[in-house]
């Protein structure tokens, strides 16, 4: 019964506060203003979009590679089909399951090449721990080189403070009465998993490892920026904006189902505290938001459909 409602918490919880956070963004909005938005829509250069869908599959396919040089200190060969469909896959099944498309992905490989399941998910929670670090240097970053950013657009601040504490009993309840589970289970997961992390001190390949790295989250950059010059109120936005938004988006990623709500609301309260209006910056953020989860849902989608195949 634990595991049940632990298991229905984890899936609900970031959809409500996605869908709240949809709601707070949309409620205000008065005719005049949605009227702008559609333009905005209508207006923009699908074009830009299209470029950036293509880069973000770059960026996938190069986080394939690397994770095949994470697997081959384990004495395995992971197939690059296997692990472009498994990368898609993992993507796919976090949108409406947060942190199940790394054991779904883990899971997959283990099926069809034969790795280990525990070690399989350990060269990925090694990909995390490194695409953490990266996150909290950007973060870093930011914060010491440009203005600090106002998220609370729109949002008084006694709103915000009691939005945020509401959230903070509900999870501190939520760990009080799954503390035995969750320490349990964090002990068996570090057991079976040891030896996948350690893997990427054993890689050799070390360069191109680091080369994927960079690339992988610099074509994650130019999703962004090359998306500006969608709209026409956004195309001369500085390097330094786009950079800002940037961050602000990939943290909130991790907040809600695949970014939903609280990706497009990071990017507005960004921009228009850059002299963009509410409209067009709005537009942006869901333009942007909706054209990577696109991506992943066709191509996770012919993944699920074309792995078997491909394996037989």
């Amino acid at each position: 019964m634990n595991k049940n409602l632990s298991f229905s918490l984890k899936v609900t919880i970031p959809l409500f506060i996605g869908l709240v956070l949809v709601y707070f963004s949309v409620k205000n909005i008065t005719p005049s203003e949605q009227i702008n938005i559609k333009k905005s829509f209508f207006n923009a250069d699908y074009i830009y979009i299209l470029i950036s869908i293509l880069i973000g599959l770059i960026s996938h396919v190069l986080r394939a590679l690397r994770w095949k040089i994470l697997i081959n200190p384990l004495g395995y060969k992971l197939k690059l089909k296997n692990s472009i469909g498994s990368i898609f896959i993992c993507f796919l099944a976090n949108l409406g399951i947060p942190r199940s498309g790394e054991f779904l992905r883990a899971s997959l490989i283990n099926f069809y090449n034969d790795i280990p399941f525990d070690k399989a998910l350990g060269t990925i929670l090694s990909e995390r721990m490194i695409d953490l670090i990266i996150l909290i240097s950007l973060i870093i970053i930011g914060v010491i080189n440009y203005p600090i950013i106002n998220l609370s657009y729109e949002f008084s601040s006694t709103k915000t403070i009691l939005l945020i504490f509401i959230f903070v009993i509900i999870f501190a309840t939520i760990f009080y009465y799954f503390k035995g589970l969750i320490f349990e289970s964090v002990k068996l997961f570090l057991n079976n998993v040891k030896q996948g992390i350690f893997s990427i001190f054993k890689i050799k390949k070390k360069s191109l490892f680091i080369t994927y790295t960079f690339l992988i989250w610099t074509f994650y950059f130019l999703m962004l920026y090359i998306s500006k010059f969608s709209l026409a109120e956004t195309s001369n936005l500085s390097l330094e904006i786009i950079f800002i938004s940037f961050v602000a988006g990939v943290i909130a990623m991790t907040l809600t189902n695949g970014g939903l709500g609280a990706y497009p609301l990071a990017i507005t309260s960004v921009l228009v505290q850059y002299d963009v209006s509410f409209e067009s910056a709005f537009a942006f953020g869901w333009i942007v938001w909706t054209s990577q989860t696109l991506l992943i849902i066709i191509f996770g989608s012919l993944s699920f459909i074309f792995l078997p195949i491909l394996n037989k």
